[in-house]
């Protein structure tokens, strides 16, 4: 472990000066790649999907958010341009560690984190068991019970947008979420209304699908496995009462992915929650609304300097 946080800090002393990315050998011999990028305090930010990577949120947003922030984008294990644990290791727990092993090879004291969509679990999983590592986080769009986002909003849509007349089997708690789903995709794709669940236009979810493709050998192995992992299957809201972390809990009203009503239940003592009009993708649709609540939530907990 010595002998790796030597490489890498070697790496560093070049890297950060010219802000460029670059992967990082974890202690289970993972590369993870990451891009050091803007300026101000360090941000983390922790992709959603469970596969979607971070290139598409340097490429739409980093304009807002490197401004405001020394932004490390990384793509999680077994994602994009990182590597595949040989052991298959994608718990909640190993997932926390690369952050910390991140975190600790940059020579941060600690940081922001930023999760979006699914990585609300990992999110709110690292404030538990890192609380001194995070001096805020910041929630777009997360999700902190996939259940209940999957169940309560995206089903119903999904059923609502396919004008299914006899939905009685999507509403049957005794039918697998799994075979729900298994019926619903390829229906959605057949008639090419999948963007109405997360995009204000098709042109946009357009624009995302082709960063995909800028990239060559897209790593998809998590993306596998993520949705069905118990790890990330746990109400994370009865854990929310207990971070005292200031927490920016931005969503949308529009954000049938996660769910409009979604927040209900989120309870960190130290929240600013900012009701959006956005859909799922305010980076792409929202970004005045995104910087208005940063601003906001920055001022307020004295989180701009360094």
């Amino acid at each position: 472990m010595k002998k790796i946080l030597f490489l890498v800090s070697a790496v560093m002393a070049t890297s950060l000066c010219n802000a460029k990315a670059y992967k990082i050998t974890t202690s289970d011999h993972v590369d993870l790649y990451i891009n050091v990028q803007g300026k101000g305090a360090p941000c983390l930010y922790i992709h959603g999907g469970p596969g979607s990577g971070s290139y598409w949120m340097e490429k739409f947003a980093g304009d807002i958010l490197e401004k405001r922030f020394t932004m490390v984008y990384l793509d999680l294990r077994g994602v994009g341009r990182s590597t595949s644990p040989g052991d298959g290791n994608y718990g909640i727990d190993r997932m926390i560690q690369d952050f910390e092993e991140i975190r600790q090879f940059l020579g941060f004291k600690d940081w922001t984190i930023m999760g979006h969509s699914f990585s609300g679990t990992m999110t709110t999983a690292y404030a538990l068991e890192h609380p001194k590592s995070i001096r805020s986080i910041l929630m777009f769009n997360c999700s902190l019970d996939l259940k209940e986002s999957i169940t309560e909003s995206w089903i119903p849509k999904a059923v609502e947008i396919l004008d299914i007349k006899d939905s009685l089997f999507y509403k049957d708690t005794t039918v697998a979420v799994q075979d729900k789903l298994n019926r619903l995709f390829p229906l959605l794709n057949e008639k090419g209304v999948m963007w109405k669940l997360a995009y204000a236009d098709k042109e946009n979810e357009t624009k995302m699908n082709a960063t995909y493709r800028e990239i060559p050998n897209w790593n998809h192995d998590f993306s596998a496995v993520g949705m069905v992992h118990k790890d990330y299957l746990i109400n994370f809201k009865t854990f929310t009462s207990v971070i005292e972390t200031p927490v920016l809990f931005f969503y949308g009203e529009n954000d049938w992915t996660i769910g409009p009503e979604h927040y209900k239940g989120v309870l960190f003592p130290n929240m600013v929650l900012w009701k959006s009009s956005s859909g799922h993708i305010p980076f792409m649709e929202n970004k005045n609304d995104l910087e208005a609540a940063m601003d906001l939530f920055l001022k307020k907990y004295d989180l701009n300097q360094p």
